[in-house]
């Protein structure tokens, strides 16, 4: 049986539990790609898959992404916009917005986003990454389509990992239960997303750049792991692309290009 009971999530999403087509499952490849064919079979917005584990679950740029039933909350939703997909821009950005916002609203403290897709957890100088989120865009005649996938730690990964990692109850005081965590999380993904339909990316830029952690820092821009420039992170604009000031003047850096890390 999933870690999920969907007659206690729907109760902790009170009256917004009807904007929700909640399923949980005990295992599957991946969130993302359960919930695309579910989206090709006209799975309305506002599907939500959670699963317990992941045989094959892809961060970004086709890194894997574990979770582990006990420690971790997994899920993608679907979300449908008017217009074409050029209008969403910064969309990644945005879910980081609304995922922010609900860990805060659960106590979490040191609270940070790294663009273009990673939460973390700041203490100092030492940014641990929280949670990781994976927007993949389609459009058609409809108009576009966006699967939205986050693994949220809710308790320090152990092992060895690439980055600094970091837990949920590390962040609060007391660990809120999974569903309340998934409902609140839900509810603030709504909102957001309902404000990057109306106003893309730029109606949230200021609450993306109030948690930016690495904002007047120096950092390095890395493709294929080579390094591709150097300079001071200026934030993002409008569309969500990150500025990055150099010897040679300000660098528009667009997402799924490249990497980014402190220098």
């Amino acid at each position: 049986m999933s870690l999920i009971d969907l007659v206690l999530l729907k109760s902790r999403l009170g009256d917004q539990a009807g904007r929700f087509d909640v399923d949980a499952l005990d295992e599957c490849d991946s969130t993302n790609s359960e919930l695309m064919r579910r989206a090709e079979r006209g799975a309305p917005a506002g599907t939500v898959v959670v699963a317990d584990r992941q045989s094959a679950g892809r961060g970004r740029r086709g890194r894997n992404w574990l979770s582990a039933p006990e420690s971790s909350l997994t899920f993608s939703l679907l979300w449908r916009f008017a217009g074409p997909l050029s209008r969403l821009s910064g969309l990644s950005l945005a879910v980081g917005v609304g995922l922010a916002r609900a860990m805060e609203t659960l106590g979490a403290e040191g609270i940070g986003l790294k663009w273009p897709n990673d939460l973390l957890l700041c203490d100092g100088d030492r940014h641990a990454k929280l949670a990781g989120i994976l927007v993949e865009l389609s459009s058609d005649r409809r108009g576009t389509q966006a699967i939205i996938g986050i693994g949220l730690n809710l308790m320090p990964p152990a092992g060895d990992l690439p980055q600094p990692a970091a837990g949920l109850s590390q962040a609060c005081q007391h660990l809120p239960e999974r569903h309340v965590v998934l409902a609140v999380i839900l509810r603030e993904l709504a909102g957001v997303l309902e404000t990057a339909a109306v106003d893309g990316f730029s109606g949230l830029k200021t609450d993306w750049q109030q948690r930016h952690a690495w904002q007047n820092q120096i950092v390095e821009i890395l493709d294929e792991g080579a390094v591709q420039s150097c300079g001071r992170c200026l934030g993002v604009d409008d569309e969500g692309a990150l500025l990055l000031e150099t010897a040679a003047g300000i660098e528009r850096i667009h997402s799924g290009d490249v990497s980014l890390r402190r220098a």
